[in-house]
């Protein structure tokens, strides 16, 4: 069931300069009639990139810097993460190492700065907050925890697990690998607790994980769940257009 709204939905997007938060922006600007949107990007030549209008320079470890515009929002959309980063190699044969430039760490981005995003939305009284994490939170050996020793999967599911207690209405996706490949072309596959990855499926296009972004903030079917979302090849199956049974695919709960 789609939410019907009289007037455009102001929907703010952390993480707005983001690969998949561009997509995000880019597609609720193409509705206008539905959504008025506002961005976060952490720089100035980003709003140039991004085409100015209803961007804001800020960044999410000092709320103060964005709160007023999250306040003013229905509904938030969190696709902030730490990004690691690659060291110079000494060994060009040896394997490559990452680090976390200082203030981008798991914890304080991943945790830290969602937590208050949370709370300030929480605050608000928004609508719904959507959050975008990954999949492999259930195994705290997964390998991406290892990046830079940063424990990112173990953060994010903190984070998750913070915005399920909270009492917000919500919807958590847990992209499978992410590849940059054009969208509405594939079928997509919803699950729970990493079970998908048993199917061999493991990547989904992030224009697919935007679309699920934008039709999770207008289907009631998507609230109060989390999802594990991954697409199979494209030609293989049908590509996904009703997204009501999608998410009615998966119970709520995370």
């Amino acid at each position: 069931m789609v939410v019907a709204s009289a007037a455009p939905c102001k929907v703010f997007i952390t993480g707005a300069g983001g690969r998949t938060g561009r997509q995000v922006l880019q597609k609720l600007r193409s509705r206008p009639e539905e959504f008025q949107a506002q961005g976060l990007v952490r720089r100035k030549e980003q709003t140039d990139e991004l085409g100015g209008e209803g961007l804001v320079v800020g960044d999410i470890s000092n709320p103060d810097s964005y709160a007023k515009f999250l306040r003013s929002a229905d509904k938030l959309v969190i696709l902030t993460s730490a990004v690691p980063k690659m060291k110079e190699r000494k060994d060009p044969a040896g394997p490559p190492e990452f680090y976390y430039e200082e203030g981008g760490m798991p914890e304080e981005v991943d945790w830290l700065g969602q937590k208050h995003q949370i709370d300030l939305a929480k605050e608000a009284g928004l609508q719904q907050v959507v959050l975008v994490s990954s999949m492999g939170g259930t195994d705290p050996n997964n390998r991406l925890n290892s990046i830079g020793n940063g424990n990112i999967l173990v953060w994010k599911r903190k984070s998750e697990q913070y915005l399920t207690d909270s009492g917000m209405p919500y919807t958590i996706v847990h992209p499978g690998g992410l590849i940059d490949r054009e969208g509405g072309k594939r079928e997509l596959l919803v699950g729970k607790d990493d079970k998908l990855t048993s199917t061999g499926y493991r990547t989904v296009p992030r224009a697919d994980v935007a679309e699920v972004v934008v039709q999770a903030l207008v289907h009631k079917e998507a609230l109060n769940k989390g999802l594990d979302l991954v697409s199979k090849p494209e030609g293989e199956g049908n590509p996904t257009t009703d997204f009501a049974a999608l998410f009615n695919q998966t119970q709520a709960g995370l």
